[in-house]
């Protein structure tokens, strides 16, 4: 079940790249047209631009932020969990976990409206809840006498 518990993961590091690159995409278009010369402020960063471009530019951006701050959590839970043996159950939260993230950074990076947005990830923070407190049973109630020596 190993690899059925990993696959979420990695399908999740994927999607953080998509959304890397989408941002790229949509800022240096914006930038150039802006008139904005990277090279020209050293030091500069991301949060520079609020209030500068176009505020839908920076979206996908602000989705990238998200993907590298909760689902930190949800990497070592999934790890534990198939260090521990996931079982089905784990490997479906992991899934819903990483459908509720995919969705909630599309809707953040395209129509934005707050209530939905936070439906989304309240929801997937319920899922990695039960993940995290399945991973810490998991390892808690382990039975140390089942362990190789």
């Amino acid at each position: 079940m190993q690899a059925q518990i990993l696959a979420p993961a990695a399908v999740l590091v994927v999607w953080t790249l998509i959304m890397l690159f989408w941002t790229a995409g949509v800022r240096l278009p914006a930038l150039k047209k802006a008139g904005i010369d990277l090279g020209a402020r050293p030091g500069g960063r991301g949060q520079d631009l609020e209030g500068v471009v176009d505020p839908k530019i920076n979206w996908p951006s602000h989705n990238y932020s998200h993907l590298v701050e909760q689902p930190t959590v949800f990497y070592p839970t999934v790890v534990i969990l198939a260090i521990m043996g996931a079982g089905a159950l784990d490997v479906g939260l992991a899934w819903a976990y990483v459908g509720l993230r995919i969705m909630h950074s599309v809707w953040q990076a395209t129509v934005n409206r707050v209530p939905v947005r936070f439906l989304l990830f309240i929801s997937s923070t319920l899922v990695l809840v039960v993940l995290a407190l399945r991973a810490c049973a998991a390892t808690l109630l382990a039975d140390p006498s089942a362990l190789p020596a």
